[in-house]
C-alpha cells in the first residue's frame, strides 16, 4: 500500500471513531428521560388515596370511640353526606359523648393529678435535701464560733431565703450609735467567714435597730446606722476573710423589720442585730418549701 494510501485510511478510521463517539450522549439521555418518567409515575401512584379502605379505616375509628360510622357507598366512592371522593377528606376524628367521654375524661383528671402529686413530691424531697445541706452549714458555724468560745452568740432559722444566722448587735459585737465592728464582733464574724468562704452561696448581710425612738448622734437616721453595719460586716468579710465581693450585698432595714413586737420585753435587744444569710440557691418553688420541711428545734 501506498503512503497516500495509508493516510487516507487513517484518515476514514479517524472520522469514523469520532462520528461513533458524538452520538454516545443519546444513551446517556435517553436513560434520564427514562427515570424521570418513573419518578413522575411513582410520584403520581403515591398520591392516589383509596377511598375505600380509607372508609372502612373511619368506620373503625368511629366505632371504637363509640360514635356513629358515616355510611359510605363502596360502588360509587360517594358518601352518604353527598361528599365526592373527589372530594378533599376529612381527618377529624368523631367527638367523644356518652360514656366514654367521661371515661376518657376521668383519665385525663387522674393522670394530671398524679403528675401534680410526683412533682410535688419531688419538690418536697428536694427541698428536705436542701434543709439538710443547710443544717449542715449551721452546724458548721456553731461549731466555728464554739472554737473561740461564742456558741451562743448567733441564733438560727431556715427561711425561703436560706439559713439565717443572726448576730446580736451588742456592745460585744458594735459600740452604740456606732458601725465599726469591736474586736471581739471581728472574733464572731472572723468564725462565720471560715464558713462561708468554703461555700459556693451568695452571701446577704442585713442591719436591724430596734424600735426605741433614741435619736442618733453620728447618723442620721437608723436606717444609715443599719446599712453602715452591714457594711462593716461584708468589708471586713471580703478584707480579712477572702471571701469574693461579687458574692456579697449588704443592706439595712432600720427598725422595719423586727423580731418581735415593740411590748415584747425582748424586742429592745434581739430586734437589734445583724443578720447573715446563706442564700439558698434552689428554685424559688422549692425555696417556698423550706420552712415548712424544717424540723422542729
Amino acid at each position: 500500500m501506498s503512503h497516500a494510501a495509508t493516510r487516507r485510511h487513517r484518515k476514514t478510521a479517524a472520522h469514523e471513531e469520532e462520528h461513533e463517539n458524538s452520538e454516545r450522549w443519546l444513551v446517556t439521555y435517553a436513560d434520564m428521560l427514562t427515570l424521570l418518567m418513573v419518578l413522575f409515575i411513582v410520584l403520581f401512584a403515591i398520591s392516589q388515596v383509596d377511598q375505600k379502605k380509607y372508609a372502612q379505616l373511619k368506620t373503625g375509628l368511629a366505632s371504637g370511640f363509640g360514635a356513629p360510622a358515616p355510611a359510605f357507598s363502596s360502588d360509587t366512592g360517594v358518601l352518604a353526606d353527598g361528599g365526592s371522593k373527589d372530594a378533599p377528606l376529612d381527618v377529624t376524628l368523631p367527638s367523644l359523648t356518652g360514656p366514654q367521654a367521661e371515661t376518657v375524661k376521668k383519665a385525663a383528671a387522674q393522670a394530671v393529678k398524679a403528675a401534680a402529686l410526683k412533682n410535688a413530691d419531688d419538690q418536697q424531697k428536694s427541698a428536705s435535701a436542701e434543709v439538710r445541706r443547710l443544717e449542715a452549714i449551721k452546724k458548721a458555724i456553731n461549731k466555728a464560733l464554739a472554737a473561740i468560745g461564742m456558741a451562743g452568740s448567733a441564733r438560727y432559722r431556715i427561711t425561703d431565703r436560706g439559713l439565717v444566722v443572726t448576730i446580736l448587735t451588742s456592745s460585744v459585737v458594735f459600740a452604740g450609735d456606732r458601725a465599726e465592728l469591736l474586736p471581739q464582733g471581728q472574733r464572731i464574724v472572723g468564725a462565720v467567714g471560715d464558713v462561708l468562704r468554703t461555700l459556693p452561696n451568695g452571701v446577704e448581710v442585713d442591719g436591724h435597730t430596734n424600735q426605741l425612738p433614741v435619736p442618733t448622734r453620728n447618723y442620721p437616721s437608723a436606717w444609715e446606722l443599719s446599712t453602715a453595719r452591714a457594711s462593716s460586716v461584708v468589708r471586713y468579710l471580703v478584707s480579712y476573710e477572702g471571701i469574693a465581693p461579687r458574692r456579697l450585698q449588704a443592706a439595712g432595714f432600720a427598725g422595719e423589720q423586727p423580731l418581735y413586737p415593740p411590748k415584747d420585753p425582748r424586742s429592745v435587744t434581739l430586734n437589734r442585730r445583724v443578720e447573715i444569710v446563706v442564700l439558698s440557691d434552689v428554685p424559688p418553688e422549692i425555696r417556698a418549701l423550706l420552712s415548712a420541711v424544717t424540723p422542729a428545734n
